[in-house]
């Protein structure tokens, strides 16, 4: 008898066990394509799924999400700019501008390093809410937009689908937006294809990439050299880093960057490094969208790197050396560059619009 009991006993802990588990059909779950990248460390609590997927992807194009239905997540990531703002500044409600361009969003699944320029968020499922909220960019609340998509017979149906009884609720909202988000992968570009034999680069953008690659040795101070490794290395041409990149003199700053989230004074114009994959399509560069062009950027590391005490130390001491690049060489890195556009990412239809 005690035998029995004991085996009851046991068959109901693991079947309540199983009750409470968050579990994904086989056929719902999502696969991440993402050769030639490092496995992504995504989220443990928000497997990727076909339908939260889906469900993000509708709600990152979903203008209800602003306060006058003008303006979606991807007004300022345009999948033709690789998810990004060819303005210098995002146009929010009312015809609002903000201070920072707005940054690119594929392959945020290898994103390390907590979220904007600044890094003021941790996560991405953080991150996707605070433009809905904020005054100049969506400037809605979240009740509202929770209170909008409960009055659209899809969207119930699709968040009970997805999430079960929590429903529509301001967290699920985050984990659907983060799902689709981490689903945009880049790695189709001309230079994915020459790693693996399948390309062959131009002599000019040989040139670029032995440029781009190449460091300073002070034993051979007469070998060109861009040094660009040092902040854009590894599958994802970037390094999770925080810098000041002497774009001002100390006495010019006037956005401090992450100094402004860590409160640390020697961060003091430090702002993220961003991937360069698809740099061809995102213009304009730097934080405040500075550079119109390729050329410009080329031109302030070469010879515009400006003083502060915050300057990374290697760019600075680099700087000491005088003009690193003759036009050439610029032309080079800049077709090297060229070579990192993802044409397969601004066309795929599984991150277009769902509702054209």
């Amino acid at each position: 008898m005690r035998t029995i009991i004991t085996f009851i006993v046991i068959m109901l802990f693991f079947s309540c066990s199983k009750d409470n588990e968050t579990t994904i059909p086989v056929s719902d779950s999502y696969r991440l394509e993402h050769e030639g990248l490092p496995n992504p460390n995504l989220p443990n609590d928000n497997p990727l799924t076909n339908n939260g997927i889906e469900l993000g992807r509708k709600l990152f194009y979903e203008k209800m999400l602003s306060s006058d239905s003008s303006i979606s997540c991807a007004s300022c990531h345009v999948q033709a700019n690789a998810f990004s703002d060819i303005n210098q500044f995002s146009i929010g409600i009312n015809g609002q501008t903000g201070s920072r361009q707005s940054m690119a969003v594929f392959n945020m699944a290898w994103n390390d390093n907590e979220f904007f320029w600044d890094g003021r968020s941790h996560t991405l499922r953080d991150q996707v809410l605070m433009p809905i909220q904020d005054p100049v960019e969506m400037n809605e609340t979240l009740e509202n937009v929770i209170s909008k998509l409960q009055s659209n017979i899809y969207y119930v149906s699709h968040f009970e689908e997805v999430f079960g009884a929590s429903g529509i609720n301001s967290l699920n909202i985050s984990l659907a937006i983060e799902q689709f988000v981490h689903s945009i992968v880049s790695n189709k570009s001309k230079y994915d294809r020459y790693l693996k034999n399948e390309a062959t680069l131009t002599p000019s953008e040989e040139r670029g990439r032995q440029l781009f690659f190449k460091r300073y040795d002070p034993l051979t101070p007469n070998v060109a050299f861009a040094n660009c490794v040092q902040c854009h290395g590894g599958p994802n041409f970037e390094n999770d880093d925080y810098m000041n990149n002497g774009l001002d003199l100390e006495i010019d700053i006037t956005d401090i960057g992450r100094a402004n989230v860590i409160n640390s004074s020697s961060s003091i114009g430090a702002f993220k490094v961003p991937s360069l994959r698809n740099i061809e399509l995102t213009p304009p560069y730097m934080h405040d969208g500075r550079f119109q062009t390729l050329e410009e950027t080329i031109d302030h590391y070469s010879e515009g790197i400006k003083y502060s005490p915050t300057v990374n130390p290697t760019l600075l001491s680099i700087s000491n050396l005088g003009p690193l690049l003759n036009e050439q060489q610029k032309a080079d890195i800049v077709a090297f560059l060229k070579t990192l556009t993802d044409y397969e990412l601004i066309t795929n239809s599984k991150y277009a619009s769902p509702f054209e």
